[in-house]
């Protein structure tokens, strides 16, 4: 299997302080790595990322480099779960906050 990856999406730059970073990568399933902070702001760019893969394929947020979130992505993660979708590398912080119901 070969594994291909490609940044997809922007990096969102309003300031240093509000960058996010997705990139896609397939090996079998699709993962998306999101990397640095995730508000609401940046939800409508990833669920329109994830509406446009191929129903029925498997996929994965790899959260590992997710460093901050808000309680809308916090709720948004947990339908992601809902929805089959696994959170892979979920930091302790996030798990805990999707465990309570969102925050």
């Amino acid at each position: 299997m070969t594994l291909r990856q490609a940044t997809v999406g922007k990096e969102h730059q309003h300031s240093a302080a509000k960058m996010l970073r997705i990139t896609r990568a397939t090996n079998g399933e699709v993962i998306f790595t999101v990397s640095g902070r995730m508000d609401a702001e940046h939800l409508a760019e990833l669920k329109t990322l994830l509406n446009s893969e191929a129903n029925g394929c498997s996929m994965s947020l790899d959260l590992r480099d997710l460093t901050l979130v808000d309680q809308d992505t916090v709720c948004f993660l947990g339908r992601c779960e809902a929805d089959h979708i696994q959170l892979k590398n979920c930091p302790a912080y996030i798990r805990e906050w999707i465990t309570r119901g969102g925050g």
